[in-house]
């Protein structure tokens, strides 16, 4: 019977010129220097947020059946064989643990060293827990969620003293489909099993899972190329198979694309389309048949589509009567037609400046806002109210999570929207 060695956190004092720029930090001294760029952002953010740093670490967990759920809906359980060869063992063999979690930073699988995994309840590292920096201070989990990036963390470098005896590297994993965020893949252990080489092995094991993803997707994009093929030769005019994502598998009558960008809500039907104009969509196995419209006497609809899933680069795709372009918006301009997109009805000068600033008395710069809008969207946006023309279209593409409309926005009619059903 194999007998393991009792493991415990780091009971003697966490390291001395991190904890000192700490409790330096903490205090409201900021002559100290952090121990580093990352970890001084992140405490930053938690003195911002509010997080008490003598918190003891808790997290209402989600139930079973909701893990099981979040774990069927993700494709990181395609990678979990991967993540588990590549770094379970390891982990064990280091007296640590492998902890993997949703976008949200919400624990799904976790798997390590037994005495360890008995120790992390205590700091409520479990499945079903959440992680974030604002749930759990600066952590190699939640850092890494804030940034996108690897993240490694030990010792008084975590905001919460509770964390101290801990020290733990992450890395972000991404859907090589579409650049979402899909989890983060992390090892955590005692302070004293403290490596400087783990954080580039979870990164590599995380890069890993990204290649093995890709190959999974090339060989739907085979699959699907394999059933759309012989149906687009039969077709006239042009045409294209795509999978759900907009991947290109085959292509008829038309130069080839990388990509075709796809609404969200895509059902089959006509559609129209930004880059192609009006389609005929028809599904198909793994993906879609998109075949191009011919008639060209057809008036072209009148449509916007407010581009703001992601946190910068916003825009607006408009389809007018003389033809198809892109606006590149301002925060502003995108809080503008955020709210007129909400309020399709119309609205005064006075009811935007309260929308926007949460003053109705700012007329003046709602008005020369809108007057810079209409000399791009003139054929799209009406006034006396201001509003989107009769007739016209409009869809909002919003983030991933209700909580990323427009991050960095304090305008009222976007913070409500973040946070209740006033949404388009």
């Amino acid at each position: 019977m194999e007998t393991r060695p009792a493991v415990r956190p780091a009971v003697g004092g966490p390291d001395r010129p991190v904890h000192r720029a700490r409790e330096a930090r903490l205090g409201g001294d900021r002559r100290v220097p952090a121990p580093r760029a990352e970890i001084d952002a992140s405490w930053e953010r938690m003195l911002r947020s509010g997080v008490d740093p003598e918190k003891s670490p808790e997290s209402e967990l989600l139930e079973a059946d909701e893990i099981e759920h979040r774990r069927r809906s993700t494709v990181l359980g395609e990678v979990m064989p991967l993540l588990r060869e590549g770094l379970a063992s390891i982990a064990d063999a280091a007296q640590q643990i492998l902890v993997v979690t949703d976008p949200e930073g919400r624990v799904l699988w976790r798997q390590g060293h037994p005495a360890v995994m008995r120790l992390a309840k205590d700091i409520c590292l479990e499945e079903g827990a959440a992680w974030s920096e604002t749930t759990t201070g600066t952590n190699a989990i939640g850092t890494s969620l804030a940034t996108r990036t690897p993240v490694q963390v030990h010792s008084a470098e975590h905001f919460v003293r509770a964390l101290h005896g801990w020290t733990c590297a992450a890395a972000p994993m991404r859907d090589p489909r579409d650049g979402r965020l899909i989890g983060i893949v992390d090892i955590s252990g005692p302070a004293s099993t403290f490596h400087p080489a783990t954080l580039a092995l979870v990164g590599s094991v995380a890069a890993l899972a990204e290649s093995e993803l890709r190959a999974r997707h090339l060989v739907a994009i085979e699959r699907l190329r394999s059933v759309a093929a012989p149906l687009l030769c039969r077709l006239e005019g042009r045409a294209m198979a795509v999978d759900t994502h907009g991947w290109l598998a085959a292509v008829s009558g038309m130069p080839p694309v990388d990509r075709l960008p796809l609404p969200k809500s895509l059902r089959p039907g006509p559609v129209w389309l930004a880059s192609l104009g009006m389609c005929q969509v028809e599904p198909l196995p793994g993906g879609w048949l998109v075949r191009v419209a011919e008639d060209r006497d057809e008036p072209s609809p009148r449509r916007v589509v407010l581009d703001l899933s992601r946190d910068r680069g916003f825009s607006a795709h408009v389809v007018g009567p003389v033809g198809t372009w892109t606006v590149r918006l301002s925060p502003r301009h995108a809080e503008l037609l955020y709210a007129l997109a909400l309020h399709r009805q119309g609205r005064t000068a006075s009811e935007l400046a309260q929308d926007l600033f949460g003053d109705p008395t700012r007329t003046v710069t709602v008005r020369a806002e809108i007057s810079r809008l209409r000399r791009s969207m003139a054929e799209v946006l009406s006034h006396r109210p201001y509003r989107f023309g009769e007739g016209v279209e409009v869809e909002v593409v919003h983030p991933d999570q209700p909580a990323d409309l427009l991050p960095r926005s304090t305008a009222p009619v976007v913070v409500r929207a973040r946070t209740s059903a006033e949404r388009v």
